[in-house]
């Protein structure tokens, strides 16, 4: 059982590493250049987050080429 729990709490925390890998540097980057460039608004760290997630959903390439 305790073994169980140890993966668990190891997947979610790769979970909670990745959201941060995957969240901080679009932030910084959307906030360092469409503002000045576009004149959008600055993000948060959580909307940068949700961004990467629809991103991620709406440009996922599902092409599968098999070659024999």
């Amino acid at each position: 059982m305790k073994n169980n729990l140890e993966n668990v709490l190891t997947i979610v925390g790769l979970v909670v590493l990745l959201v941060m890998l995957l969240g901080i540097p679009l932030q910084l980057l959307w906030n360092w250049l469409m503002p000045s460039i576009f004149g959008l608004k600055y993000i948060t760290f959580w909307e940068a987050v949700g961004l990467n997630a629809i991103s991620s959903i709406l440009f996922k390439s599902n092409i599968n080429i098999k070659k024999n």
